[in-house]
Formats: C-alpha cells, structure tokens, sequence
C-alpha cells in the first residue's frame, strides 16, 4: 500500500469515529438551545420585548386563561386515545396475519400510508366526513332526506370533543405502527416460536400474545413513545381538523407565538413548556401503565389456556384495518375529485362539471413552493443520510466511542414537543442573523428528517453480512474501495428507502418551516394548512394532493432503484 492510500485511509478512518459526535452536536446543540430559549421567557426573560427581569408573570398569565384546564383535556384524551387505538388496532393486526399470507398483502398497502403526510389526509378526511362531506352525499337524499347540508352541531370536522382529530391521526399512528411492528417481527425468531408453540396446542393468537409480544414490545417502545408525543403536540393536523374553541395546548401556544403583541410570547413560552411537561408525565404513565398491564397478566401468561384459533378475532382485525385504508383511499380520492370540480352542488355525489382551472391557475405558485419544498428536503435527506451512513459504518468497522454508544439521543426531537424548542431555535437564529435563510430551513428540518432516516437505515446496516467485505479485503481491495464497489451498492435499497422516508418528512414539516423560515419560504405544507382557514375546497384540493404526491414519487424513485441491476 502507498503512502498516499495510506493517509486516504487514515483521514476516512478519523472522519468516520468524528462522524457520531458530530452528529449529536448537530442534532442535540439546537435543541438545547431551543429549550433554553423557550424556559427564559418562559420566566420573562426576553429582552427583545422589553422583559429583561425574571418573573411567574407569564405562568400567571398562562394559569389564568379560562380555555387552559380544556385544552389540556383535549390534548390528553387526543392523545392516549389516539395512541391506545393506534396499538391495539397494529397488534391486533400482527396477531391474527403474522402466521399468514394477509401478512404479505399488508405490507404491500403500507407503503402509500406511510408516505402521504398528515395534513393531506387530514384534508382529504375533512372532505369526507364533513355535513356537506362525500359521505353525507352518498345517502343523501335517499336514506337522510337532506337537500341540502345539514346544521349537525358537534359533528364533523372540529368538533368540540376532538373525535375527527382522533380520526386523522389513527389513519396515519396505525400504518406506522403496524410497519415498526413488522420490522420487529423480522428481528426475532418468530417461526420457531411459533411452531414450538403449536406443537404445544396454542393458538395463533394466543402465540402472540402470550409468547410474541413480550419480546417485541420492547422493539415497540420508542415508536409507541414519538406516536404519544406527536398526538400530544400535533400543530398542523390540529389546525386543519381539531377542535378551536378550545383548541388544543399546542395550537393555544402557537396563537399566543404568533399574536402581534410580542408580549404574549412571554406566556406562549409557558405554554410550551407546560407542553413539555406533560408529554414527559404522559411518557411516564403510559410506561407505567404497560409495566402494570404486565404484572397483572403474568398469571394469564404462564397459565394453560391455549386459546382456538381465532376466527371472529381475525374478521375483527382485518375489518377494523380495512376501516383505517378505505377511510384513507376515499380521503386521498376526495382530494382529487374537489381538485379537478367545477361545480359540484349538494347532495350530488359526482361533480357535476369537471375543470384543470383549479391546478392551472395556482401554477406559478405552485412552482415556486414545489421547488421550495424539494430543495429543502433533498438537502436536509442528503445530509441526514450522510450523517447515518457515517455513524453506522463507524459502529461497524471500530468499537463505539461515547458518542457511539449516545446515538439512541437522535431520537429526541421525537418525544420532544417541537413547539417546546422550536420558538427558542427562532430566537436564537433572529439572534444570529440567520433567520430566514435556507441554511436555517434545511437545518430546521434536518432536526427531524435524521432521526427517521437513522431509524430506517439502523437495521439493515447492522444486519449487513461481513462476509463479503471480509472476501473483498482478501482479495486486495481498500475499504474505501470496499465500500463503494460492495456494501453500498448491496445496501442501495435499505438506503433509497431511508432517503424516500427522510424525504416524505421534509416535506411534511410545518412548525419547523414556520419558525425558522420567518415567514419567507412557503412549502406546499405551509401554504395548505394556511388555506386551512379559508372555504375553497377546490384549491385547498389542489394543494394537498401536491403535498400528498411528492412523497410518493420519492418512494416510487426509492423502489426503482431498489429494484434496478447495478450497472
């Protein structure tokens, strides 16, 4: 070996075990950052305001607020029962396909759930079950009599008992904990377990529950804990399909953030903090919960009972998933239809003229904000992917240093409420100069496209067989060489996947874009959820079918290249 492939080699062996630390640095620096820019205010301390003393004055402000006590209601039972609808429907689904071929057909449905962003489908959910909604127009006027929408008070879309929310978020929560279930699925024995069990007399479902889940929960944990904190803390979807007077903490706060009397960040900021807590005394309890539910069953566990097989549970399971996917089809299809209406009057079930207007009409700033969205999502993918790939493959070829060993820290900004961190990010970046710029965009989305990316990538790296590098250096080749001629080409699938999901949430980021955009790059997000407001369905239609396409041509990219020969 040279000299010079000598220093080559050792220059990306040192780059490599700096590529955790730095990592963390760029991911936990901002976020401590931002909690400390948000608990000084939170105690009135802004100068920028003029409160250049510490004070309770915010919390008092905060605690006197009639809507307080409901909105911290509604966040807590949005929630939980999102998140407890979610795990059960994902488990009941494992239990009765796991041993099955329905199995291989779920997993072929979850990839367009997974991609479409929640604000499209809370849109497209809007649309479906609203008074004047399709659904109301299938039955109308045959089976309701009405000839015209209906006056329904509480039901609908924002209705006071956050029923829609819980909805829109199961449609998404669901998918994806039904896929980390899977994934956990793939990490464990499961045939084995399963065979040694029914030779025993167990049923499949009483297989899983009693010998499965106990070991896969565990694999479930963190993906359980972001589901709870993003139901918690959810803005946008809030914004579209929740409830408003009152709304929930997160959207209280981010009125009192956006108010024009700057005072008011004073106790905006304690309200996110008040948010923060609770999402770490709802983390708790849900962990205490399940550690209850598991003592209290043990007797259950080591019991006898075998169980049959489970014919009305697996109708029950599959029904209630077919639910969660025909709900989501026909919301996604409701989006196209009012994109491409002229004039669709109630009760008719079909637009009555059919019309391009709608999409050629927005085609200017349509442009602009496609653009927009996949600049900063391609950087912020391309960066989290790099930052990945180094840290695995640091973790592969050395023994893990510190940070090596901290890199379960990516996955902060999932349980951190991104209202808790993002306001003291803006007053850091307007501190900084660098607000509103697209480093600061592509940074503010980096915070969260990594953690996905890392998640998505960690377990087929890890699971990659040495063996072939170990053939390769056999025969003389450097590890660089290694690398890019062997391991990365056999891992370009798992790697094209990590990119479309890192890129479907880019796309996706709505505070993030808010905070650290300054109001000067609007997204396709950012410009949907503002129509939000407004009456005009059909653009509103236009928007969220964008924002719903973009991630699904990132994946249709992703499985072209999974699929496509190395050249």
């Amino acid at each position: 070996m040279s000299h010079e492939t000598r220093r080559r080699a050792g220059w990306g062996a040192t780059a490599l075990a700096r590529a955790p630390a730095l990592t963390l640095v760029i991911l936990l620096a901002p976020i401590a950052a931002g909690l400390a820019g948000t608990l000084l205010p939170a105690f009135g301390w802004l100068p920028v305001v003029g409160a250049a003393g510490f004070s309770l004055e915010p919390w008092r402000i905060l605690l006197a607020d009639p809507g307080l006590g409901q909105s911290l209601a509604l966040s807590l039972w949005t929630g939980f029962a999102t998140t407890s609808l979610s795990l059960l429907l994902a488990l009941a689904l494992l239990a009765t396909c796991h041993h099955t071929p329905w199995l291989r057909r779920i997993r072929q449905i979850l990839a367009p759930l997974l991609a479409v962003p929640h604000a499209a489908l809370a849109f497209g959910l809007a649309f479906l079950i609203a008074p004047s909604g399709w659904l109301a127009r299938w039955f109308s006027p045959w089976a309701t009599g009405w000839d015209r929408p209906p006056d329904l008070a509480g039901f609908g879309p924002q209705d006071p008992w956050g029923l829609s929310l819980i909805l829109a978020l199961l449609l998404k929560q669901t998918p994806y904990l039904l896929f980390m279930g899977l994934s956990g699925l793939s990490q464990l024995p499961v045939e084995s377990w399963s065979a040694t069990a029914r030779s025993l007399g167990y049923g499949p479902i009483t297989t899983f529950f009693k010998v499965i889940l106990p070991s896969l929960y565990p694999l479930l944990r963190l993906p359980v804990f972001a589901a709870l904190a993003f139901s918690l803390t959810v803005v946008d979807v809030a914004l579209i399909i929740g409830p408003s007077t009152p709304p929930t903490l997160a959207v209280r706060a981010l009125r009192w953030f956006n108010d024009p009397e700057l005072s008011w960040r004073l106790p905006a900021a304690a309200a996110a903090v008040l948010l923060t807590l609770l999402v770490l005394a709802s983390l708790a309890a849900w962990e205490g919960t399940v550690r209850l539910l598991g003592r209290l069953s043990r007797f259950w566990v080591i019991g006898g009972w075998r169980g049959g097989m489970g014919g009305i549970a697996r109708r029950l399971a599959l029904g209630g998933g077919g639910m969660v996917f025909a709900c989501a089809t026909l919301s996604m299809w409701g989006l196209l239809l009012w994109s491409v209406a002229r004039h669709w009057s109630f009760p008719l079930a079909w637009p009555e003229r059919w019309t391009l207007e709608n999409w050629t009409g927005q085609t200017d700033n349509l442009s602009a904000m496609i653009g927009a969205t996949s600049i900063i999502g391609v950087a912020a993918t391309a960066l989290a992917l790099g930052l990945s790939v180094a840290c695995l493959e640091h973790e592969a070829r050395q023994r893990p240093t510190f940070a090596g060993r901290s890199l379960w820290l990516l996955y902060l900004p999932l349980l951190a409420p991104q209202v808790g961190f993002l306001f003291g990010i803006q007053v850091l970046l307007v501190w900084t100069g660098l607000d509103g710029g697209w480093p600061a965009l592509v940074w503010a989305h980096l915070l969260f496209v990594l953690p996905y990316v890392f998640l998505s990538l960690a377990d087929p790296w890890r699971a990659f067989d040495a063996r072939y590098q170990q053939t390769a250096l056999a025969l003389g080749a450097s590890r660089a060489r290694v690398f890019w001629r062997v391991k990365l080409p056999m891992l370009r699938g798992p790697v094209a996947v990590a990119a479309a999901v890192g890129f479907s949430i880019s796309v996706a980021q709505y505070l993030p874009t808010l905070f650290a955009g300054a109001g000067r790059h609007a997204t396709i997000t950012t410009e949907a959820v503002t129509l939000a407001s407004g009456a005009n369905r059909r653009i509103i239609g236009v928007y969220a079918a964008v924002q719903a396409t973009l991630p699904l041509l990132g994946f249709a990219v992703a499985l072209w290249i999974a699929k496509r020969r190395p050249g």
